[in-house]
């Protein structure tokens, strides 16, 4: 991320992106706080879980290893079995920061595991500091720096194709056109509705039926009142009541299991400001099946127990919190325009459509979270620079202005 930041942005946003230290595990399995690096995901392995040394170098060795070309077969499952026989601590140390990362579970291939896991276990993990808002000015003004013209309250209403080839997009009734468009939006979406399966090879307008979505997820936002300060409890905390991990039951509306983001002054300067962020993994069929009356006190729920639950690491929480919102599954669907309010993108099979989708419809380009690419900003950045020197190359091959 700060290499493609330093490279494609600006060494002002590079500089902004500061790794976590306190990365903190509480579970009825363990307690464990860690760096979240390679060297030190090792220390904890052998010291606190007793796993042997060598163990440790070729489990690291085999998931560096992993490339989207590799094998497809072996699931998460067996590869943990593979090292790590019935060491359920072990594996729940190892997946469940993944999970909440990209959705994935244990029965799905290995790769989409160990590529992202790779990631993370290469320096750690980060954030911007300034936050996201900050982070957003900084962009827009260095796009606006190289003559890009931004239109925000415009949706793209249909991607246009004309024999076979992308002609330009038509959004909020006008159509403008252009040689390439690149889609951010839903894969589904893009496939099925903007381009549409009329405009597909057969075979590719079925993948994109047949590709599942990975699921949503629902976040508590608490705002600590305005001069109050909160000790440090650490900068990311895996907390769960669950007796061990599981997919099914981290997803579950009965919420065992929660990570707290906690955002000191330190990573949001000149503020002085102190906010904290739950997030759990949640299904939308969950949330959307509600009545109005329904979601509404569901959600007053999840705020409640989010609260209670922060008061065993943070006592007192509720007394200098003054503002809080809750964000699900359906939230994300209205805001974002992401089916079933998937913030994970698709499951693993989605990578070869939205791959797939520039040789079939000459112009198209999609990119955005699709199984291993992975969600949030590492995804979006590096995901984003591999297809925008595809959009590249494809106009320098195409000729003509650009």
């Amino acid at each position: 991320m700060v290499k493609t930041c330093r490279k494609y942005w600006t060494k002002e946003i590079a500089d902004s992106i500061v790794q976590l230290e306190r990365i903190v595990f509480h579970n009825p399995q363990f307690t464990v706080e860690t760096t979240f690096d390679t060297a030190d995901f090792t220390r904890v392995l052998v010291d606190e879980f007793g796993v042997a040394a060598d163990t440790v170098e070729a489990f690291f060795k085999h998931v560096r290893g992993m490339d989207f070309f590799g094998d497809q077969t072996e699931t998460t499952r067996e590869l943990f079995q593979k090292f790590f026989p019935g060491r359920s601590d072990v594996v729940r140390f190892l997946m469940e920061p993944i999970t909440y990362a990209n959705g994935s579970t244990l029965d799905e291939p290995a790769i989409t595991y160990g590529i992202v896991f790779s990631n993370f276990m290469s320096r750690g993990v980060y954030t911007v500091r300034g936050g996201t808002d900050w982070l957003m000015k900084a962009m827009e003004a260095e796009l606006r720096n190289n003559g890009v013209d931004i239109a925000t309250r415009a949706r793209v209403e249909k991607i246009t194709v004309a024999d076979g080839r992308v002609t330009g997009v038509r959004v909020n009734g006008r159509e403008v056109r252009a040689r390439s468009v690149l889609s951010n939006a839903n894969l589904k979406v893009t496939a099925l509705e903007l381009i549409g399966p009329e405009n597909l090879p057969p075979e590719l307008a079925q993948l994109a039926e047949e590709t599942r979505l990975s699921t949503s997820s629902a976040q508590v936002y608490m705002g600590i009142r305005k001069g109050e300060t909160i000790p440090d409890i650490g900068d990311l905390l895996f907390t769960s009541t669950a007796p061990r991990f599981d997919s099914d039951m981290l997803c579950a509306r009965d919420v065992t299991s929660r990570t707290y983001s906690v955002y000191y002054p330190k990573t949001r300067p000149g503020r002085e400001r102190y906010t904290i962020v739950a997030s759990m993994n949640a299904r939308y069929e969950d949330w959307s099946q509600l009545s109005d009356d329904e979601y509404t006190a569901s959600k007053g729920e999840l705020a409640e127990t989010t609260i209670g639950a922060l008061e065993k690491y943070l006592p007192g929480a509720r007394e200098v919190i003054d503002h809080v919102e809750v964000a699900t599954p359906t939230t994300f669907e209205r805001y974002t325009g992401h089916v079933c309010g998937a913030s994970f993108g698709t499951k693993f099979e989605g990578l070869k459509l939205s791959r797939d989708l520039p040789a079939a419809v000459p112009g198209a380009f999609h990119t955005g979270s699709a199984a291993i690419i992975m969600s949030g900003w590492l995804g979006a950045a590096n995901y984003g620079v591999i297809v925008a020197n595809l959009v590249d190359e494809y106009l320098d091959q195409a000729g003509g202005e650009r």
